[in-house]
């Protein structure tokens, strides 16, 4: 008989649904306290996941999601980053 693997869930910031971990963007909060868009998903550090969708980024960004999440103020220019390639990632 064949085990079936675990497929590890986590939490969207915006819409709070619970989905595969390889559907969603990972931001972390390395332990030198910079703040990163994951796209391994496996560096070191307090991770917050995202959907891949705009609707789902602006709900986040505008209850301040990301901060509570990670516990650390988040910069603008992480936040315009991660904007700027979910649009391109939507257009395409």
């Amino acid at each position: 008989m064949v085990k079936q693997k675990k497929i590890p869930m986590r939490m969207c910031l915006g819409c709070q649904e619970m989905k595969p971990k390889k559907e969603l963007i990972r931001v972390v909060r390395t332990p030198e306290g910079e703040v990163l868009i994951d796209k391994t998903g496996k560096k070191a550090g307090r991770g917050a996941y995202i959907c891949p969708s705009l609707s789902c980024f602006e709900k986040a960004k505008k209850g301040k999601k990301f901060e509570k999440a990670l516990n650390h103020p988040v910069s603008p220019e992480i936040i315009e980053k991660l904007q700027q390639e979910l649009t391109e990632s939507e257009q395409s």
